[in-house]
């Protein structure tokens, strides 16, 4: 497999790291005096001034959802195209936001973009594309290892119009974000669905195959909706069926292998956040850039 920069990602990744020399770094102190602040008011999750300032540089320089694929309204790259985009943006831990391109955002865009209605794309996607409002993803639970989706608790049932949602989730990132507005839960409508396993190597992973039926389904909830209870864990009572994102049956493969394609880049995005720390733990000049 090729792994060269193609002249197209060789371009955007020299903008990219231009801006997180001249716009980025610069920043990085006045960021924390911000969190400082607003903590010390007790407006801990308060968007800060400095990320607001800088996203409305970085969308005019048109590096702007950069992460998404297969859609005009992104920048149409590849995982591996993206990956070297997301490791300059993972010099500095806030600075993917500035671009448009954090988590758990970024992987709930992709599934509202490939597998939401038209009405689920004009209430949540494209506000979420411009930056406007943020989301969260509901997967991890108290009682099981959720990293693992055969684990997963939380059940989706069918009720009439409605789908009936009732399990227990926790660590949710962007849930304490004021501009939060929506949350895509994870959970399982068919229980008894066979779970087919490959043992490829020292672990084993999920084998999705096109068209098969897996208990896991996503379901969007406005985070204002009455019947979410804002307790530690969380718990659900009723979701419409509008709210569903794709079908139940068909869709939940696609949907999993999209949320877990992004892992990759966001892996590239952690290692050179760890890379420009491990210098300065070891007593030695930080440096930042692009690495050598």
């Amino acid at each position: 497999m090729d792994f060269d920069y193609s002249p197209k990602v060789q371009e955007l990744r020299s903008r990219v790291d231009g801006f997180m020399q001249e716009f980025i770094f610069p920043q990085e102190h006045r960021f924390h005096q911000e969190v400082e602040e607003n903590t010390r008011n007790g407006r801990r999750w308060t968007p800060t001034r400095v990320v607001e300032e800088l996203k409305a540089k970085a969308r005019a320089a048109g590096l702007w959802n950069l992460f998404l694929p297969e859609s005009k309204r992104g920048a149409g790259l590849t995982n591996l195209e993206y990956a070297p985009l997301a490791e300059l943006m993972g010099g500095v831990t806030w600075a993917s936001e500035v671009f448009n391109c954090s988590a758990p955002d970024t992987g709930n865009m992709e599934l509202l973009q490939l597998y939401g209605t038209d009405e689920q794309k004009s209430r949540w996607l494209l506000p979420l594309l411009n930056g406007e409002i943020r989301s969260g993803f509901m997967m991890t639970e108290p009682e099981v290892a959720s990293s693992d989706a055969t684990n997963i608790r939380t059940e989706i049932r069918r009720d009439g119009d409605d789908y009936v949602i009732n399990g227990r989730k926790w660590w949710i990132t962007n849930a304490g974000d004021p501009r939060c507005r929506l949350f895509i839960v994870m959970g399982l409508t068919d229980p008894d669905a066979e779970r087919v396993l490959s043992t490829k190597g020292p672990t084993a992973t999920l084998r999705l195959s096109e068209g098969c039926s897996h208990p896991c389904s996503f379901c969007v909830i406005p985070k204002l909706r009455g019947g979410l209870q804002s307790r530690q864990p969380i718990r659900f009572q009723q979701c419409p069926q509008a709210h569903v994102c794709g079908s139940p049956r068909l869709h939940p493969p696609k949907t999993l292998y999209r949320s877990s394609s992004c892992l990759g880049a966001r892996c590239a995005e952690c290692r050179w956040w760890r890379q420009r720390d491990v210098p300065q733990s070891e007593g030695h000049p930080q440096t930042r850039g692009t690495k050598p």
